[in-house]
């Protein structure tokens, strides 16, 4: 059935919104009934409503071009460049270390055997990138972006997908490389970055306090800004994804940004609906063996994950949770390896049988990594335990070492917004207690910002009894759970009141809850304290404006301003 380009995307829309309504009916990821939706459309397998895929995938890749545009809009550059180490070692070594146990993995099992020409080299190299879509995401959707193991997985994405240009740049000469290909590239990319950050710093800021009272014309333009450097990354031989992300990058700084992605967010998940439907459109038509194949590549690429990055994680000094929820965080083959083993294809480099097994395992392992990142946590709690069987000694974090007791009064279980300007609210008011409070994260990097503020602290996994008992918390007066459950990892308040409550009994704990029904059973289960975040904004909100009714709001606007202004750098990036 031919149809036209409008009715194509009305049809996919439709189709992927009832496949994505039994997908939740059934608790299962909307990504799973959005492929399925593209399924049942395609020529090969459905229903064959949709022959012209190709105008689907070309409106589908503006979502892809979007979500690297918000991605490097809400990169924390200084937190990016702290961990860029981590990420230039680990993100390198997954690359090349994935290429070379592939080449070997699927040699030994006889895939390809016989056939000339690169299917192999390029399966494996399709199979060293992750998908940076599916795993932005779901960690967006986790709240796990800004965690220790997000900006882990973002900075090993990032080293990917340089590695993949880079390939990109040497792939039409592959027969006979030439090394100014590569240079040019790379001098292209350098070139484009800094002409990016030289507008952003000496033009756009002007050109954003212009408009910014005009909230449509401030999404045109940011818009606007994105697809111009999208479009120069091509002109000069980068990918279109890479310009957005590097224009995202370039104003991120800028005050205006976090409007700019709240407004972006629908337009850009639309597009993305768009691109999955496109993935289900491409799946070609399934045979047993395919099948085999596909399973085998995805089994191989979890794997590979877990015995590549794992080590490497763990030499960098990364603890054992954090190394395994990275593994499995990019344990799922890229939509970039499309790209790049079709233009393997053109090239006559490979034939249709590799772009076929890329297709379905990409598929299939987009399904099962979205459960292995939505329930990474229980996963690694098994995998853990099972580890321990094997090692009792083990640890998954280093613990410090057994105290009879910290010396302090106040111990903060892991260190997020509220209790940043808890500590800030200390500074200001009673200094002196700052020395009596003791701090328990896993964040090497709020590690530093507290020990530099002159702030004890230690690093450990709150998740878990043992951390809490090696950090000799027993002799606390008062033990505070700030961070509510929505952003707890491995752990809850109820968990973390029940363990504190029988290691320190005679402490006053105090805990964090979303709901009253859950307040409620905080108090029964022995909470001194419940802090509601509602009934806390409830009534600051009454003396807000019972203040502006009877004075007006001069004076406190002024506080505010001048508590913003005076707060650390360190406790505003907080």
């Amino acid at each position: 059935m031919q149809l036209d380009l409008l009715t194509n995307i009305a049809v996919s829309i439709i189709f992927a919104t009832l496949s994505a309504l039994v997908a939740r009916k059934f608790r299962q990821p909307l990504i799973l009934g959005y492929i399925v939706g593209g399924i049942l459309l395609g020529q090969k397998m459905g229903l064959g409503i949709i022959s012209d895929q190709e105008s689907i995938e070309l409106i589908s890749e503006i979502g892809l071009i979007l979500l690297l545009f918000i991605i490097g809009l809400e990169i924390n550059l200084v937190k990016l460049i702290d961990a860029g180490k981590t990420a230039a070692v680990a993100g390198t070594v997954q690359f090349f270390g994935c290429i070379a146990l592939g080449i070997l993995f699927f040699r030994w099992f006889g895939f390809f055997s016989g056939q000339i020409g690169f299917n192999l080299g390029y399966l494996a190299l399709a199979l060293a990138i992750s998908s940076t879509l599916i795993v932005v995401k779901l960690l967006y959707d986790k709240y796990e972006i800004d965690t220790l193991a997000g900006r882990t997985t973002l900075g090993i994405l990032i080293f990917q997908d340089i590695w993949a240009i880079v390939f990109l740049a040497i792939q039409p000469n592959l027969l006979e490389p030439k090394i100014t290909a590569l240079f040019s590239s790379l001098l292209a990319g350098a070139g484009l970055l800094s002409l990016c950050f030289f507008i952003s710093k000496y033009l756009l800021p002007r050109l954003f306090a212009w408009i910014a009272k005009s909230p449509e014309l401030m999404l045109t333009t940011s818009i606007s800004w994105c697809f111009l450097v999208s479009g120069l990354a091509n002109a000069v031989g980068l990918s279109k994804e890479m310009g957005a992300l590097i224009a995202g990058l370039s104003i991120a700084a800028f005050p205006y940004s976090l409007d700019v992605v709240a407004k972006i967010t629908g337009i850009r998940d639309f597009f993305i609906t768009l691109f999955f439907v496109a993935l289900g459109l491409k799946a070609p038509a399934i045979t047993l063996d395919l099948l085999k194949m596909a399973f085998l590549v995805t089994g191989f690429v979890l794997i590979s994950r877990l015995v590549i990055l794992l080590p490497i994680l763990r030499m960098l000094k990364l603890d054992l949770r954090t190394g395994l929820v990275t593994s499995l965080n990019l344990s799922q083959v890229s939509e970039f390896s499309l790209v790049i083993v079709t233009l393997g294809a053109a090239y006559r480099h490979i034939d249709e049988s590799v772009i076929s097994l890329v297709i379905l395992s990409l598929i299939v392992s987009l399904v099962f990594s979205t459960y292995l990142i939505l329930y990474s946590e229980h996963l690694v709690g098994w995998i853990i335990r099972g580890f321990k069987r094997i090692k009792p000694t083990m640890q998954e974090t280093p613990l410090p070492a057994p105290a009879k007791g910290t010396g302090k009064e106040i111990v903060l279980l892991g260190f997020f917004k509220e209790a940043s300007s808890f500590l800030f609210k200390v500074d200001q008011e009673m200094p002196s207690l700052k020395e009596k409070i003791f701090v328990i994260d896993f964040n090497p990097q709020t590690l530093e910002i507290l020990k530099k503020n002159g702030v004890a602290c230690v690093y450990g996994d709150i998740a878990h009894p043992e951390t809490l008992r090696h950090a000799g918390i027993s002799g606390a007066k008062i033990v505070l759970s700030t961070i509510p459950d929505t952003f707890l990892k491995g752990t809850t308040n109820s968990r973390l009141l029940k363990q504190i409550t029988a290691l320190c009994p005679q402490s006053a704990v105090i805990v964090t809850s979303e709901t009253l029904r859950e307040a409620r059973r905080f108090y029964e289960e022995g909470a001194d304290y419940v802090l509601l975040p509602r009934l806390l904004y409830a009534r600051h909100l009454f003396q807000i404006v019972q203040t502006q009714l009877l004075e007006g709001l001069d004076i406190l606007r002024e506080q505010q301003r001048n508590e913003i202004s005076e707060r650390p750098k360190d406790y505003q990036s907080k």
